[in-house]
């Protein structure tokens, strides 16, 4: 195989981990163009492989903390850019575990973590590397990445995983129509007690700078959110992060994203995206 062979063939997993890492799709690839150049230079690589993992690791801790001063800049709140997942896109996600990794949820979680706990968190969680070969990666001794791994496992442990059933795809449909029939008591039956909103406007768009707490609330917002598209929004669904998202459409423009987060049966967190910037690059890949 030739050096640009052997690279793509690698790319769904270095972008996967750049991705994982920086929680931006425009990043990622930013940083994947980065190793590909690096790549074409590379003279006596034995193991491409493992060579790219690191170099793609260690660029997108580079880009973490410019992009941390970003966010703490960024109006409202802020969520990561959606990938859509059903193409493989950030590598296989055939198991719980590997689409768990991808959530909108768990992203927004590893902001919690340090550089270097969320490197080892990644590359052990999500692609299953011993900790010697991630000591490799970064520097590190064994021991150094076996204690970031426990203090980021206990950073994560609020984490709310979702739990897939038979009948979610029924839930989604009866969540989607007591929305758009502005059905409040419907909807509120669909939510946990406890369910948060949070949404992503970026400043854009209209969109609540602060977390919607409860189910009554929630259900309100929601539907005073809809009705703002009015008739013209068309909605589908697709995979988007390991998991089932509405996508709302305003004359064949992608102009939101909904992802709730389902546990035992009911909605327990809403995810809202509708600053275009980030529907960008999820837009581009459903256009192919």
């Amino acid at each position: 195989m030739d050096a640009t062979a052997v690279f793509e063939a690698q790319r769904a997993r270095l972008f996967g981990i750049a991705y994982r890492m920086l929680g931006s799709a425009a990043e990622a690839e930013d940083v994947v163009q980065d190793a590909y150049l690096r790549w074409r230079q590379a003279v006596g690589v034995r193991e491409p492989a493992a060579w790219l993992a690191a170099v793609v690791t260690n660029l997108s801790l580079n880009r973490l903390t410019s992009a941390r001063a970003r966010r703490e800049r960024y109006v409202g709140q802020w969520l990561p850019e959606p990938v859509a997942t059903a193409d493989g896109a950030l590598g296989p996600l055939d198991t719980a575990e590997r689409r768990d990794s991808v959530s909108l949820a768990l992203l927004v979680l590893l902001e919690r973590l340090t550089p270097a706990e969320r490197a080892v968190f990644v590359l052990r969680e999500a692609f299953a590397y011993r900790h010697a070969e991630i000591a490799g990666v970064l520097g590190l001794t064994v021991s150094n990445c076996r204690q970031l791994h426990r203090r980021a496992r206990l950073r994560l442990a609020d984490h709310r995983p979702a739990t897939a059933r038979a009948d979610d795809g029924a839930l989604f449909e009866r969540f989607l129509a007591a929305a758009q029939e502005g059905d409040v008591a419907g909807l509120e039956r669909l939510l946990a007690d406890d369910v948060v909103s949070w949404a992503d406007g970026g400043g854009k768009v209209g969109a609540a700078r602060r977390p919607v707490l409860g189910a009554n609330r929630v259900a309100r917002y929601l539907i005073g959110s809809l009705d703002k598209f009015g008739a013209a929004t068309e909605v589908t669904f697709a995979e988007v992060n390991g998991d089932t998202a509405l996508l709302g459409w305003v004359d064949g423009t992608l102009s939101g994203l909904l992802a709730p987060q389902i546990s035992d049966g009911r909605v327990v967190a809403l995810r809202l995206l509708a600053n275009p910037d980030k529907l960008t690059f999820l837009a581009g890949q459903l256009s192919r």
